[in-house]
């Protein structure tokens, strides 16, 4: 988890004895450049103008709940939390970039915003903060979700309406471990991406514009650990961004038909899609390579169940298969394991 552990202090590289010299490391992905380009963009910009949002949710909140689902591995640069409780966002909106920070004092949101896209993120703050979400028609079938959703009271289903910043991520998690995915998201956004509008917390960046994503070279692909099959299909979808992020006004079932009529984009990718952009409460994930095990042997103690049975377990949530997914994840009941974990394989270095 970001900020868990205090770093650790060391001596700065290229001295000798206690007089500081030129940091003469190499610097392969790239942070250092990225965060003397962000403080320089800073200094040779005026101030952002700062707006600002109050709202009153007529519901219990829990902003790590509602909005964790969008942050992409502890280090993702366009999601970070801070010390005093706040959630700040980077993120490309349909009228330009944009930083919003989200906080939560005495039942009441206080969000403010920088950037082009800034009154965008305001104006649809209480959907991304589960507004629109309906968990008055889920009703629990076993004690292990009830138990959950006890537990759980702030737990409401994000809404973004922002198709790419979805799908780019979600790509990038096919077929990888976690690990690997987020490794991959930080090292395009640091090298490719823009600094985050406003006084955002330092290294935090906007993913790259559908134009610049199509101008990174093969070998930037290869270094960031993303192989040509899952490059080629973002590539495929950043060519088409405009009628995908058209998939955001569309219902899920059509949001998700339209992500798969794009080659490389299948059933797991889209349900990652729409459970973000479109708060889908019944888009629940199929082949994936955990979930069916957990939510099986949270359920049966099977933990060999595969997608059949799963959605014949989820069957009794219909038309709320995703919410009881999730509730059954927060319940931490896991399969113990059997295995060492999967190994990471790093092709950058191939």
């Amino acid at each position: 988890m970001a900020g868990r552990f205090p770093p650790r202090p060391r001596a700065p590289y290229g001295t000798s004895g206690g007089t500081p010299g030129p940091d003469t490391r190499p610097d392969p992905t790239g942070a250092r450049a990225f965060r003397a380009a962000t403080r320089a963009t800073a200094a040779a910009r005026p101030e952002a103008v700062a707006r600002s949002r109050s709202w009153t949710p007529p519901y219990p909140l829990d902003l790590g709940l509602v909005l964790g689902v969008l942050r992409r591995g502890p280090g993702d640069p366009a999601f970070r939390l801070t010390g005093d409780r706040a959630v700040w966002r980077a993120g490309r909106t349909p009228q330009g970039t944009a930083t919003l920070r989200v906080a939560v004092r005495a039942g009441r949101v206080e969000a403010t915003a920088w950037g082009v896209g800034a009154d965008w993120f305001l104006d649809r703050l209480p959907e991304l903060l589960g507004a629109a979400d309906t968990p008055e028609a889920f009703t629990p079938r076993h004690r292990l979700v009830a138990d959950s959703a006890r537990r759980a009271p702030g737990l409401r289903l994000t809404r973004t309406g922002l198709v790419l910043e979805s799908l780019i991520p979600s790509v990038l998690e096919q077929k990888v471990t976690a690990d690997e995915a987020y490794r991959a998201w930080r090292r395009l956004l640091t090298r490719h991406g823009e600094p985050a509008p406003g006084p955002a917390p330092e290294r935090m960046a906007v993913m790259p514009s559908p134009r610049a994503w199509a101008l990174i070279p093969s070998w930037e692909w290869h270094r960031a650990g993303v192989d040509d099959k899952r490059a080629a299909t973002i590539l495929r979808a950043v060519r088409l961004h405009s009628r995908l992020e058209r998939a955001a006004e569309l219902t899920p079932e059509k949001a998700a038909a339209l992500l798969e009529a794009v080659p490389g984009i299948g059933p797991w990718t889209s349900a990652e899609v729409v459970q973000r952009t479109h708060g889908a409460p019944d888009a629940v994930t199929t082949g994936d390579l955990h979930l069916p095990g957990i939510i099986g042997y949270a359920l049966t103690g099977d933990r060999t169940t595969d997608d059949a049975a799963m959605l014949e377990l989820l069957a009794p949530y219909a038309g709320q298969r995703h919410r009881a997914a999730r509730l059954i994840l927060l319940a931490g009941r896991v399969p113990p394991r059997r295995t060492p974990k999967m190994p990471y394989s790093d092709i950058s270095r191939l």
